[in-house]
């Protein structure tokens, strides 16, 4: 990659000539590693940030001609098998799957599989 003159943007503080801008050293601290256990409590900052989590059952691909003629009990093909497990999206990003399971007339996830994105 080359970098012409053009992108280069001159410190305050750097002679003309000088190739690099000036840095600072950064002075070592003292201060002790933070133990796991208080990491963990540091983080009851963002306990009560929401969050959107939704449950996907699975996915259709249809003309939109097709959609605006769908009436009552009309049966949309999903991609997956009954017995599959659902994917668990929080904020948009993957998360987890799970299985559907009935908790006093109400629907629910069963997380079976925790998903590791690589980044």
């Amino acid at each position: 990659m080359d970098i012409e003159s053009r992108d280069v943007v001159q410190a305050r503080d750097a002679a003309p000539g000088d190739q690099f801008p000036h840095l600072e050293d950064f002075e070592e601290t003292d201060d002790p590693v933070i133990p796991a256990a208080d990491a963990v409590s540091s983080l009851q900052a963002v306990h009560d940030v929401p969050v959107t989590v939704q449950a996907v059952l699975g996915r259709a691909r249809i003309a939109i001609g097709a959609l605006m003629q769908l009436k009552k009990n009309a049966v949309i093909e999903l991609d997956r098998r009954v017995g599959e497990p659902v994917d668990i999206f929080v904020n948009n990003r993957l998360i987890a799957r799970g299985e559907v399971v009935l908790i006093d007339n109400a629907l629910g996830v069963t997380l079976t599989e925790i998903v590791r994105q690589e980044r």
